[in-house]
């Protein structure tokens, strides 16, 4: 593990793209600033940080990553107010997740404090690229794969490091239409779910295509041996809401341990809220859906903040939820946390970082 004193060496772009970006016609995760973060890790320790100009990466085809799919990565955004003020929102607990998924992955584990000093210095060389207004910010894409040119099954001995950004407006324009899944399975108990490896979500395209064939925009997933218990949905974490209950399955190893899902439930237990970490049955959510019980079901994640489910198919039945505009919880949820990532209101749970 390297030091937390180790400087940063940063060489600026010559060549800003800036003025050629169209903030009203952003397309999620097609636009990238000027900047970029790079470090290796060879000969058994990381390299010197070094923040560098974006640009294409040149790989020998033997790499191990190509071949065995050694890979992990996280998400998380940075955040500007109407004074200029940036912020990012709860960037440690992103850096610890990231040293879980790569202690799953047989990879390198990195000093949190050295990336959260290396994401400000970008953030700071890149702050033009930070779209202003509701439902705009700066996507970070922190990521590790195997360097290792080489032929043969066993953890690579080399690494890259990288973190670039790119600005986004919002993911989701409405609520979305989800499908339970009765055949495919997202991950299995002892396998990589609860890491964000790359892998888990190259398996999850099929059977998400074969529902988007269907009409919806999503899956629900289930448990890989029975297809009895509710997991996830899509890429974001599930939560449901039952008069005064507010419901969502527990992280385990089939399950990821979501930052905004953790912070959802926090805010709804200083609510006042019966918020209930546990297992949730398909039959259960059946029951609820056919008794007028289910109030508001919606997916939680980086990349949408929270994505309200309009419609549940199950058993060759869709079932209709209220319209979004009309929930108690989920819009209040999303308004509030929107103004704590950009300092807008209290943050009684430390959970930003200025960056300015």
């Amino acid at each position: 593990m390297i030091a937390t004193d180790h400087m940063i060496e940063i060489t600026e772009t010559t060549n800003s793209r800036l003025p050629q970006l169209d903030f009203e016609n952003l397309r999620f995760g097609r636009e990238f600033s000027d900047h970029m973060f790079e470090m290796d890790y060879t000969d058994g320790a990381w390299q010197t940080p070094t923040i560098v100009p974006f640009a294409n990466l040149s790989l020998n085809p033997a790499v191990s990553v190509i071949h065995y799919g050694q890979s992990i990565f996280e998400g998380l955004k940075a955040y500007r107010n109407a004074a200029g003020e940036i912020y990012l929102f709860r960037p440690q607990k992103n850096f610890a997740r990231f040293n879980v998924s790569a202690e799953r992955m047989c990879m390198p584990e990195v000093d949190p404090d050295l990336l959260e000093r290396a994401l400000i210095e970008l953030i700071k060389l890149d702050q033009g690229w930070i779209p202003e207004g509701e439902g705009s910010s700066l996507y970070i894409r922190p990521f590790m794969f195997a360097t290792d040119e080489y032929i043969g099954v066993k953890p690579s001995e080399n690494y890259k490091l990288l973190i670039f950004t790119c600005p986004v407006n919002s993911y989701y324009s409405g609520a979305v239409r989800v499908k339970v899944e009765q055949r495919y399975t997202r991950s299995v108990v002892g396998g990589t779910g609860y890491a964000k490896a790359a892998g888990n979500y190259a398996a999850a395209l099929y059977p998400a295509k074969l529902a988007q064939q269907e009409g919806y925009h999503q899956l629900i997933w289930t448990d890989a041996f029975e297809h009895k218990w509710i997991e996830e949905s899509g890429t974001m974490n599930i939560v449901f809401r039952s008069g005064n209950d507010i419901i969502s399955p527990s992280p385990s190893d089939t399950i990821l341990d979501g930052i905004t899902r953790e912070s959802v439930l926090t805010l709804a237990a200083d609510w006042g809220y019966n918020v209930e970490h546990r297992r949730v049955s398909v039959d259960e959510l059946q029951q609820m859906l056919e008794s007028s019980k289910l109030d508001e079901a919606f997916g939680a994640g980086t990349a949408a903040t929270i994505a309200p489910i309009a419609t549940i198919g199950y058993g060759g039945r869709d079932y209709d939820l209220t319209e979004f505009g009309t929930w108690e919880f989920a819009p209040r949820v999303l308004a509030h946390i929107e103004k704590v990532k950009r300092g807008l209101t209290d943050d009684p749970h430390n959970w930003t970082v200025r960056v300015n």
